[in-house]
């Protein structure tokens, strides 16, 4: 598939999952937790979901080379969400020395020391890399939120504990994100959007095999009691959160397969507009590559190719020719 179909069709595929900026978000009216596309199969899912991560690869190892864009990306959702298994399976492909996972507990003492968004800062990307918040700055206006007494432990003057404090907060992490795209750093926001009945059932799984034990807490199902106040939480930061320089997408979680399918594809379209190319090389430089080249060349031991990748890939660009002659 030529390079522009196939954005196209990724961009195509991730549409009705943006949260157009300036628009107005209640979850259970907008977006479908169960949504899966036109009736996209499994199968189908994990043809896309390979075809995505070989993509992701590809652009990795050409944004690491180019070195001057970086990417940022905040993955959000209720517990049981699966953000650990879109991680581990769309970046699985992916040079592991170029990308960063970094999760988000309870502050420790230091990081209340600091300002909210001091310790997201601290651990941002490089350019060239990919670093992924498994949570990340939007705890401060969902979990504070919906919790308020985290707020009182922030050790916040009073100026900025009363007053429109959640219209502030998503002024200041709008600008921040603005600051981070205006220096090369893109900033994609993934929304894992779980059903109720679907979190529950994902609860007994872990309660019920001993495997996935470790997974589970009982502060996990207490926290279900909030569901509602965590659902108007996620509408507000959607609705005033999703701007041009960093939209928001609202990924259907209910089925595991198409949410990474649909998470791949975002990160892929993110990393197709960038557009990171190879450094290209300059004369000087091209003419010390051939030097080092005829020097190993003469370093081959008899009977061994002077060339073995060249040779080898004349021999493929050989076979190549030789089944497209068949073929007519």
């Amino acid at each position: 598939m030529a390079g522009d179909e196939r954005a196209e069709r990724i961009a195509e595929f991730i549409r009705p999952l943006r949260v157009e900026p300036g628009s107005k978000v209640r979850l259970a009216r907008d977006f479908d937790p169960a949504y899966r596309g036109d009736r996209l199969r499994k199968k189908d899912g994990r043809e896309l979901l390979a075809a995505g991560v070989a993509l992701l690869a590809d652009y990795q190892r050409r944004l690491a080379a180019q070195n001057t864009y970086g990417v940022l990306v905040c993955l959000q959702a209720l517990d049981a969400g699966g953000k650990d298994g879109t991680i581990r399976h769309v970046m699985s492909g992916v040079n592991p020395q170029g990308v960063s996972v970094s999760g988000f507990k309870v502050p420790s003492s230091e990081e209340l020391d600091h300002d909210y968004l001091w310790r997201y800062a601290c651990r941002l990307p490089a350019r060239g890399d990919i670093g992924i918040f498994n949570r990340s700055h939007y705890e401060e206006v969902l979990v504070v939120r919906v919790h308020p007494e985290h707020l009182d432990r922030q050790r916040l003057p009073p100026s900025a504990r009363h007053g429109k404090v959640w219209a502030r907060r998503f002024r200041e992490i709008n600008d921040w994100e603005r600051y981070l795209t205006d220096n090369g750093f893109k900033v994609v926001k993934l929304f894992l959007n779980l059903s109720k009945e679907e979190q529950r059932a994902r609860f007994l799984r872990r309660i019920d095999r001993p495997d996935r034990n470790w997974k589970f807490s009982a502060a996990d199902a207490r926290e279900r009691r909030f569901w509602d106040d965590y659902q108007r939480a996620f509408s507000k930061v959607l609705s005033a959160t999703s701007t041009d320089w960093a939209p928001w997408y609202v990924i259907p979680a209910d089925r595991k397969w198409f949410a990474r399918t649909c998470a791949a594809a975002v990160l892929a379209h993110t990393l197709i507009d960038i557009d990171p190319r190879y450094p290209t090389v300059s004369d000087e430089r091209r003419a010390d590559l051939l030097v080092a080249r005829a020097e190993l060349e003469d370093q081959a031991p008899e009977g061994a190719p002077a060339d073995p990748y060249a040779e080898a890939a004349a021999k493929k660009r050989k076979k190549k020719k030789k089944q497209g002659k068949k073929k007519h």
